[in-house]
């Protein structure tokens, strides 16, 4: 009978124990060496990113901003008085003139106060003709009056210097030269009396004609008003140019201020662009502005800044200078351009994605042979619409990637195929 030998045993423990510590001390070195492995370079493809080269030169500042073309000259159209809307005339965008009738309303209560306006006004115009002619005939009269008396005191007096050289010759008595003297100054006193009697009569005509006159003047200024809230039934146009909105229907009521209709000039336009409120501290007043209408370019300047931002914007009007496009009508979508300045001799590129003005970024700059890009930490200058000014970082030649790689944000290098 054989009989086992413990030696063997033994040994074979101890080789099957050698090769586990061998093959742990294997697997837990090629772990630790994966583990100090760098990641390998993620590959995009190049026809899915923007590339853009490094320049060096003249950068235009520009702000763009999103807008419409306003009419410069509109005009609403309110009701004068109240009234019933009886005939629309006109339909919106037809052209009309100032004085065209686009509505009419109706209301009988100013008719009726017209027509009893006019009466007043020309009974008071037929009284103050019958007053002028009896006050003229009465101070005709009393000039007359006058006149005989003024008449009768010449003779008197003539008669007395008469006298006096009579009596001075012998050929009249005494008594005759005193009682022709005394004729005369009775008849001088008279005289002088009716001379102020004809004045004061004269101004009390002209008094009482004044009142009268005033009474005319007051009724034909009511008359007037009553004429114009009748004419105001018949609703015009006020100024030249297209009729925009007609807010009214037939048959509707309306009351004095309510709105009844949009005129505006489509000749006189202007560009009302909303520009964000972040973008806005540089924009001045007379700045040039490019309006595109996407069926032409219209040069403009900026006239107005609106000072309060709403909704994120700022509201910026540009007037236009060139020629209107076919086409140009308002409320019609715009893009404008602002011109802001010109930088001279700068090194730019085309802007970023994620480029803020006066920042640091991180941006993929190509390697000499354009299959691979690094990260290169980059400072930005002043921004445009579609530039960006470098300060620091890249040079001139260099091309980096534009796009958005907020997906590559853990690598370092990148593989373009």
């Amino acid at each position: 009978m054989d009989v086992p030998r413990k030696s063997s045993a033994t040994k074979r423990r101890i080789r099957r124990i050698a090769y586990i510590v061998l093959l742990v001390a294997a697997v837990g070195g090629i772990t630790i060496a994966v583990s100090r492995l760098k990641p390998a370079a993620q590959t995009i493809e190049r026809q899915t990113v923007m590339i853009d080269t490094v320049k060096r030169g003249l950068m235009l500042r520009q702000v763009r901003g999103l807008g419409t073309l306003i009419p410069e000259e509109i005009r609403w159209i309110p009701a004068q008085t109240q009234g019933l809307v009886e005939r629309r005339l006109v339909k919106p965008g037809e052209t009309v003139r100032a004085e065209t009738i686009i509505i009419e309303l109706s209301n009988p209560e100013v008719q009726r106060d017209a027509i009893d306006a006019e009466s007043q006004l020309r009974a008071s115009e037929a009284e103050y003709k019958s007053l002028k002619v009896r006050l003229e005939s009465q101070l005709l009269d009393q000039k007359a009056a006058a006149a005989t008396v003024r008449a009768d005191f010449n003779t008197a007096k003539f008669q007395s210097e008469v006298n006096e050289d009579l009596a001075r010759q012998g050929l009249v008595p005494e008594n005759n030269v005193k009682l022709s003297k005394i004729r005369a100054e009775e008849l001088e006193v008279r005289n002088t009396i009716e001379q102020e009697r004809v004045a004061i009569s004269a101004e009390s005509v002209k008094a009482q004609l004044d009142v009268q006159k005033a009474r005319v003047e007051q009724l034909k200024a009511l008359y007037d008003l009553r004429r114009g809230q009748l004419e105001s039934l018949r609703v015009r146009a006020g100024i030249d140019g297209v009729l925009q909105q007609m807010i009214v229907e037939v048959g509707q009521q309306v009351t004095p201020g309510t709105n009844l209709a949009r005129v505006s000039n489509p000749n006189r336009l202007k560009a009302e662009l909303r520009v964000a409120e972040t973008q806005v501290r540089d924009i001045q007043i007379g700045q040039v502005v490019s309006i595109d209408t996407r069926n032409g370019i219209i040069p403009g300047r900026v006239s107005r800044i609106d000072p309060a931002a709403q909704n994120g914007t700022v509201t910026v009007d540009a007037e236009l200078l060139g020629e209107l496009p076919k086409g140009a009508r308002p409320d019609l979508s715009v893009d404008g351009t602002i011109e802001l300045e010109r930088l001279e001799n700068v090194l730019n590129v085309g802007r970023p994605v994620h480029g803020q003005e006066n920042s640091m970024v991180g941006l993929f700059k190509l390697d000499p042979d354009g299959r691979s890009a690094v990260r290169v930490q980059v400072r930005l200058g002043k921004t445009s619409v579609n530039t960006i000014e470098i300060i620091d970082g890249l040079k001139e030649g260099d091309q980096v990637i534009l796009s958005d790689t907020s997906a590559w944000d853990n690598a370092d290098r990148i593989n373009l195929n």
